[in-house]
């Protein structure tokens, strides 16, 4: 047997390695719960390296058959992940949330209204339907929004009531420091704004949380402060894909938003909660090359958007379960000079009041900020 040759890669490149390639787990049931199916980063699990916690695939194609192996961790959490028989880096796991053991006045389990993202993020789907997801002819090839409804692990609608009730006791009893409350599209013009809005006043009423909302564009520009008001603190507007070529042939029903409105909107909502505080979500491996999502990431910060640029991962059941992994040097290509852009325009990562970017669980791009500035 060859002996084990200890070596380590840069914070930002095993991070890549593993989300590009996912890993596999000696031990399936280390750390808190991983979740198969639904919105937001499902098949992953929350792993710790270099201080960073961020958001591995553990139960996608690629990942079951990664070179990268997670051990088993000792009694103090800490595993080591392996390559063969090198030994690249450090993992520790968070623990289970001590609110997944409570439910409900009417019974249901908090982790049905809300989960844990990353080492300390209550992250919840208010609106678990969307006007796009029944359609072949408009669904987003890459959502799984209904998988975890139709499994019984959440349910359809979330009450004002109901997530202040599980927020409170998130921050209470596990240290949650901020919430992401985002939806399906109703089938109403204000695209959820309006849901968002009433559920983060019932949040702001119970407990003194970070919160960001995330949906398309609505109707008026009206709803930024509205939303504001309600005690909103950042606002995330997500367009996924870049170039309107790849929106149309990914997600045809979303890209009848174009472009030009996700902009305008943009404009329209950093004076309402300043700049660095409106985000958008950036799928890398979709299909836009390197160029494109330099050049929108370019246009978004000189708005005062954060361009959170994540690889993208194929969840099993979806349109694009077999579609590939961006390659690791793919996103080093795209985040390094993406950093430089972020620190040149002023906005960081770690000034976010709340949401996906402030985590940074799904993407390295929070560590090239932080590897850039040093």
């Amino acid at each position: 047997m060859k002996p084990t040759l200890p070596t380590a890669l840069p914070p930002e490149q095993l991070i890549n390695e593993l989300q590009s390639y996912g890993v596999r787990l000696v031990d399936p049931k280390a750390g808190a719960d991983s979740r198969r199916g639904g919105a937001g980063p499902s098949d992953h699990k929350a792993m710790t390296i270099d201080g960073m916690t961020v958001m591995v695939p553990v139960h996608t194609a690629p990942a079951f058959e990664s070179p990268y192996l997670v051990e088993k961790p000792d009694a103090f959490g800490r595993s080591r992940v392996r390559r063969d028989d090198l030994v690249l880096g450090e993992v520790t796991f968070p623990l289970q949330p001590a609110f997944y053991g409570l439910k409900t006045a009417d019974g249901i389990p908090y982790s049905k209204i809300a989960v844990l993202h990353g080492a300390d993020v209550l992250a919840t789907t208010v609106l678990q339907t969307c006007i796009r997801y029944q359609s072949r002819t408009k669904t987003c090839q890459f959502c799984a929004i209904g998988q975890s409804l139709a499994a019984g692990r959440t349910v359809e609608r979330k009450t004002p009531a109901q997530l202040a009730e599980v927020a409170e006791a998130a921050v209470r009893l596990d240290g949650v420091k901020h919430m992401v409350m985002t939806t399906g599209t109703p089938p109403t013009r204000d695209r959820g704004a309006a849901i968002l809005a009433e559920s983060a006043a019932a949040v702001k009423a119970a407990v003194d949380l970070p919160i960001q909302a995330q949906c398309e564009p609505p109707d008026t520009d009206a709803w930024f402060a509205r939303m504001k008001d309600a005690g909103v603190d950042a606002l995330g507007m997500h367009l996924e894909a870049v170039t309107p070529e790849v929106r149309k042939a990914i997600m045809p029903g979303k890209a009848e938003v174009s472009v030009e409105r996700y902009m305008e909107a943009f404009a329209a909502a950093v004076p309402v909660f300043g700049r660095g505080q409106v985000s958008t979500y950036i799928l890398a491996g979709l299909g836009d090359t390197r160029e494109a999502i330099l050049a929108m990431s370019e246009r978004l910060i000189a708005l005062g958007v954060y361009p959170f640029v994540v690889p993208f991962v194929p969840i099993s059941g979806t349109p694009l379960e077999s579609h590939p992994t961006p390659a690791p040097g793919f996103m080093h290509e795209i985040l390094k000079p993406l950093a430089a852009m972020l620190r040149a325009g002023g906005l960081k990562s770690t000034d976010i009041k709340a949401g996906c970017g402030k985590c940074g669980a799904c993407s390295a791009l929070s560590t090239y900020e932080r590897e850039g500035a040093a």
